[in-house]
């Protein structure tokens, strides 16, 4: 069974100005989105499926959706603010969604395969999605067992501002722990840093992080039905706390739910979070195009 690919584009892009799952960043307009489905296609995967809000459903089909037609199923999912288990309701003056728990959670209808988690704003090269293609068509449907790409933090970093990663212990080739950071970046003199704590933690650039991008089976929307009322119950009343991916596997990895593979990437990784990231990607594309890693136009 071919797996899916799960790409999250629900976010509101606060640091960004703007709606970046629909800007385009290739030589022929394509979107960071149009280039991880290209890739997914060429590695195997037999469906996308989008998560996405409602409010730019239209706008979203029109720029990016409506490509695939004939190429790969598609399938749409939605992330609202107000998706919450029976006898909880959002806070008066909360805005954002709940984080990437829950928007997976929102997929859940959409995807009976092995799939693969990816942000929508990431370009994660052909090489990760062979390796994480592979894994998932091996996988066993029934198990609870995950994997997930591994990036060196030094090649993940913003020269325009801080960043959020998950960093990762890793143990004979499985993830022992996962911890996201909220304000990592580089200090003037080179050192990776860690601010978001309230003190400073350096870095060597050399761990390994999570990209969000990551492999379940359909086994993970149990475990996430069945923590997600326990978020709330803890963090549901606050105006911006998030339920994220990394946490939640780490919770699993602790209670011997789950062992996640560390699959690994050679090829380089960027995305954009601030404005000025656009001209990186925009560059870093034109030159993929230029030595034949991918044809002068994706589509014909």
């Amino acid at each position: 069974m071919k797996p899916t690919l799960v790409i999250m584009a629900a976010g509101m892009g606060s640091r960004y100005g703007g709606l970046k799952q629909i800007d385009p960043m290739g030589p022929s307009g394509e979107t960071l989105i149009e280039y991880s489905v290209y890739d997914a296609l060429r590695a195997g995967c037999g469906k996308v499926v989008f998560i996405i809000r409602k409010d730019f459903s239209d706008a979203f089909k029109e720029a990016v959706g409506n490509r695939f037609e004939g190429k790969i199923e598609v399938g749409y999912a939605y992330q609202e603010l107000d998706a919450l288990p029976e006898g909880f309701s959002v806070p008066e003056g909360r805005e954002k969604p709940w984080g990437t728990g829950q928007a997976i959670l929102a997929c859940k209808d959409a995807v009976d395969t092995p799939f693969a988690v990816q942000n929508a704003d990431d370009y994660y090269g052909a090489e990760a999605f062979r390796v994480i293609s592979n894994e998932l068509q091996g996988m066993d449907g029934d198990s609870t067992d995950s994997c997930m790409v591994g990036f060196e933090l030094k090649n993940t970093l913003s020269p325009n501002g801080s960043v959020s990663r998950g960093i990762c212990e890793v143990e004979n080739g499985s993830l022992a722990s996962v911890v996201e950071r909220l304000t990592i970046e580089r200090n003037a003199e080179g050192v990776v840093q860690d601010s978001g704590t309230g003190s400073l933690i350096d870095m060597t650039g050399e761990e390994i992080c999570s990209m969000n991008f990551w492999g379940f089976t359909p086994k993970f929307f149990q475990a996430l039905e069945s923590r997600f009322a326990a978020f709330l119950t803890a963090q549901g009343m606050e105006m911006k706390s998030e339920w994220f991916i990394p946490s939640i596997v780490d919770e699993m990895i602790r209670s011997g739910e789950t062992r996640v593979q560390v699959l690994s990437s050679h090829d380089s990784w960027f995305g954009v979070t601030y404005p000025d990231d656009k001209a990186t990607v925009a560059g870093e594309l034109k030159a993929m195009h230029a030595a034949g890693k991918y044809p002068d136009t994706l589509w014909d």
